[in-house]
């Protein structure tokens, strides 16, 4: 594995559960897994080139004609069909912002999860859309052949059908469409490397956009809430609750197939591999759990002042594209006492949540 990589494909389903199937699965599922992490070499290539960074801001989107035809603020969604191929251009467009729904479930609800992502992020934190320059939320459905996730490519979401007994449809679970466009707020504002503390933190926070975006859909407070990431996609022979448990991690799932939730919970328990980029789906659990108590501690909606100290933090100037776990809980400690107060009940709830997490910051 390229231990320098810093353009990869983000995906929902980490490698390692693929790898898993193709270990352990049935003949079949062994290679539709193999199939898919074959194509995944050509996906992330395709995003390296996509992703040419501009500082700080992120991947180039370059002069985009739909953005400036719909005008600043206007919610701009397009869904096209790959029609169970591996491609995502050339497509045929089949739901505009403009059209009802079509009765192909995949369409609808990649257009209705686009719809409210997009409407989250404008109401919550006054963004215009992922880039906050208002760029279309473009979608690819049907995409390859019983391909088992779904990914953001630093253009697009594609989607993939699953083979419909471990997986089902990747556009059924809106937190996964809350996290992989989230993965574009994070590449415009902080571009973390997608390696190692830096690149869990990527995921990690991809999770919290995902996690949010759901929690708001269904109006819950964060007591209220399962906290579960892609509990929707789970098939038949899935044996667990979710891809990831923001709330217990380590217990999403445990499958003679999937194996086992292998994400700690605590820093102590850190896995230090060179699989997964450095254990970016792995280790991202310890600050999901610091997220989680943080937002259970305060109490309320997580997108309220959970939310507001991580975006902040996200866009904080002190955020470095390597930015480690302990660094990042400095920065959104200071978030908490810019905004809420030095001596504030929600600094000190900061501060405790990533204690118990086991990351100390001083």
């Amino acid at each position: 594995m390229d231990c320098t990589c810093r353009n990869p494909i983000f995906c929902v389903v980490p490698p390692y559960v693929l790898t898993q199937v193709a270990r352990r699965g049935s003949e079949k599922q062994r290679e539709w897994a193999l199939r898919s992490l074959d194509a995944d070499t050509t996906i992330r290539h395709a995003r390296a080139v996509n992703a040419k960074a501009r500082g700080r801001k992120g991947p180039v989107e370059g002069p985009d004609a739909l953005a400036a035809a719909a005008g600043p603020g206007v919610r701009n969604r397009i869904i096209w069909d790959a029609r169970n191929k591996w491609e995502v251009t050339g497509l045929r467009r089949v739901r505009d912002e403009d059209d009802g729904p079509t009765g192909d479930p995949a369409v609808d609800e990649a257009f209705d999860g686009f719809g409210d992502t997009w409407g989250f992020w404008q109401d919550v934190f006054n963004r215009d859309s992922i880039d906050n320059e208002n760029m279309p939320l473009r979608g690819v459905v049907h995409f390859g052949e019983e391909y088992p996730n779904a990914f953001w490519d630093g253009r697009r979401m594609a989607f993939g059908d699953g083979d419909d007994e471990i997986f089902l449809r990747f556009t059924k679970s809106l937190d996964v469409i809350g996290h992989e466009l989230g993965h574009g707020v994070i590449e415009d504002e902080a571009g973390l490397e997608y390696w190692g503390q830096s690149g869990a933190l990527n995921e990690h926070f991809a999770d919290v956009a995902g996690i949010m975006v759901k929690q708001r859909k269904l109006g819950q407070t964060a007591d209220q809430a399962d906290w579960l990431i892609g509990a929707e996609l789970r098939g038949d022979e899935f044996d667990g609750d979710a891809l990831r448990s923001m709330k217990a991690p380590g217990t999403a799932y445990d499958d003679a197939c999937l194996g086992k939730d292998p994400q700690p919970a605590h820093w102590r328990d850190y896995v230090r591999t060179w699989e997964d980029n450095g254990g970016v789906h792995i280790n991202s659990g310890i600050p999901n759990k610091a997220f989680h108590l943080l937002a259970t501690n305060l109490g309320g909606e997580s997108w309220g002042k959970p939310g507001r100290i991580w975006y902040d933090a996200l866009r904080s100037p002190q955020l470095t594209t390597t930015a480690t776990f302990r660094q990042f809980a400095r920065i959104t400690h200071r978030a908490a006492r810019q905004r809420f107060g030095t001596g504030s009940d929600e600094a000190k709830a900061v501060r405790e949540a990533w204690a118990d997490v086991g990351v100390n910051f001083e």
